[in-house]
């Protein structure tokens, strides 16, 4: 029986974006909802703040995972075609080159040499893509998948503290709202540290901190501008 052990590499990229775009929809929303709310505003008036902020915070994501993320991909890009042009103009200096990345990682001289030759003869771009640069389909950058997991992530995290708003009498919205909004940053949390293979409690106690302290300063805030008003 051939023994297969189950890694959570292959999860990073799609799973940063989705935790990242989750865990700021529900802390900047419910943020908000609370701030607004802490100034004695009407419920319509708190509903039409989170709202804005989840269309805004949902935009915000996609562009900036798009743009930090094709700049990752355009430095790879450059970093093949550099490559490409390495192999077309010095191919034995590159086959050298490869070796000793293999003797550095323990491989007598004559096997790397050996690894190297069939490697190369195989795919020589994607060897030194690899095993040279380390760029590999896993790491590969994905503008899109990035962006589109942030801003679907944001916007149903978001959506969260708003629907409580939207439910809960106007007496009751601040408890409401922080309750479910924590209980929600510990459960992603969990969640995000079960699929990733991280310790739980520690993940969940990291979310649950940041996301009480946000709300934290900006009930006071919105407190403090509603008793100057």
């Amino acid at each position: 029986m051939i023994h297969k052990e189950h890694h959570r590499s292959h999860r990073s990229g799609w799973l940063r974006a989705a935790v990242l775009g989750a865990n700021d929809g529900i802390v900047s929303t419910s943020s908000l909802i609370l701030g607004v709310a802490a100034a004695a505003t009407a419920q319509s008036d708190i509903l039409l703040a989170g709202v804005a902020g989840l269309v805004a915070g949902a935009m915000s994501m996609a562009a900036g995972e798009y743009v930090s993320v094709s700049s990752q991909s355009d430095t790879e890009r450059a970093d093949l075609a550099m490559e490409r042009k390495a192999l077309a103009h010095h191919f034995d200096d590159e086959k050298e080159e490869l070796a000793a990345i293999y003797v550095e990682r323990g491989l007598t001289p004559e096997l790397a040499h050996q690894v190297a030759e069939q490697l190369m003869q195989k795919d020589a771009l994607g060897a030194h893509a690899r095993d040279e640069i380390g760029i590999t389909d896993v790491s590969q950058a994905r503008p899109l998948q990035a962006a589109f997991s942030s801003a679907v992530m944001f916007t149903l995290g978001a959506l969260l503290p708003l629907l409580v708003a939207w439910w809960a009498p106007l007496v009751l919205l601040i408890p409401l709202v922080a309750i479910a909004s924590l209980a929600s940053l510990a459960l992603l949390g969990a969640l995000a540290a079960k699929v990733g293979g991280a310790p739980v409690r520690t993940a969940a106690l990291r979310v649950l901190f940041w996301g009480a302290l946000a709300m934290a300063l900006t009930s006071l805030i919105g407190r403090l501008f509603g008793v100057m008003a």
